[in-house]
């Protein structure tokens, strides 16, 4: 008998966890045909749950998932901004499911870093061609900052991180930026240890600080190719520093 209630009670959980599956195909199906779009308020829950054949405990169970993966938000008030809004700026939940992705799979910091030259390679291209005179701006800031005499360890590296994604938020492309962020949030534990372990750590921010400058000159110049090459000679040269003191993920 107890069997059984177990058996059911986890039919019942299965049968919720799907829900949101459901939800999001309505949702995809809705923005596919153009009836929704970002900024849009979600259907009311009760007109949701009748329209899905579902209760609206499962559907709001449906919409805390969808949340917490960035696709919609809650607004607030009772104005055109309440209810629950399709989200266009998921960044913050993307970062943190490609962050925790790599660190539960512990995947190997050489394929990360792999993958990380990939996308920071046509960031740069990007930021060459599209980059704006504000962009360049706060990449002087992050350039003159690390500069500075006697900077800490974990200032340079949160610098060093601003940096690297402000030239990925100035090439203009959105998932590459994105992406960018989080390869490069996921890395900077890993990162930061390394510099922590650094025999001379001043000479080797000294030496980190300019080959920002050299790809900032190229992203300045507009010419993608080399700041490309530069960036991966770059980040390349770095963990190939660091390889006694790295670690698998």
């Amino acid at each position: 008998m107890a069997g059984s209630r177990d058996a059911e009670a986890g039919d019942a959980r299965a049968a919720r966890r799907r829900i949101h599956e459901v939800v999001l195909a309505h949702i995809e199906d809705q923005i596919a045909t153009g009836t929704l779009k970002a900024g849009d308020r979600l259907p009311a829950e009760r007109d949701l749950a009748t329209a899905l054949g579902a209760s609206r405990s499962a559907v709001r169970e449906a919409i805390r998932i969808l949340e917490a993966m960035g696709t919609v938000v809650q607004g607030t008030g009772s104005g055109p901004d309440s209810g629950t809004l399709l989200s266009a700026v998921p960044g913050a939940a993307l970062t943190h499911l490609i962050s925790l992705h790599v660190m539960l799979a512990s995947i190997d910091t050489t394929d990360v870093v792999r993958a990380r030259i990939a996308l920071e390679r046509e960031s740069t291209r990007l930021a060459a061609k599209h980059a704006r005179p504000q962009d360049h701006a706060v990449l002087a800031e992050h350039l003159t900052a690390m500069a500075a005499p006697g900077i800490g360890v974990a200032e340079f590296n949160d610098l060093d991180t601003a940096f690297h994604l402000a030239i990925a938020e100035a090439g203009g492309n959105v998932l590459v930026a994105e992406l960018t962020t989080a390869l490069r949030t996921a890395m900077r534990p890993t990162l930061l240890r390394a510099l922590q372990a650094v025999a001379d750590f001043p000479s080797m921010a000294a030496r980190l600080a300019g080959e920002h400058q050299a790809i900032h000159d190229a992203i300045l110049a507009g010419d993608g190719d080399l700041a490309a090459a530069r960036v991966e000679a770059h980040i390349d040269g770095f963990y190939s520093a660091a390889r006694p003191h790295r670690q698998r993920r």
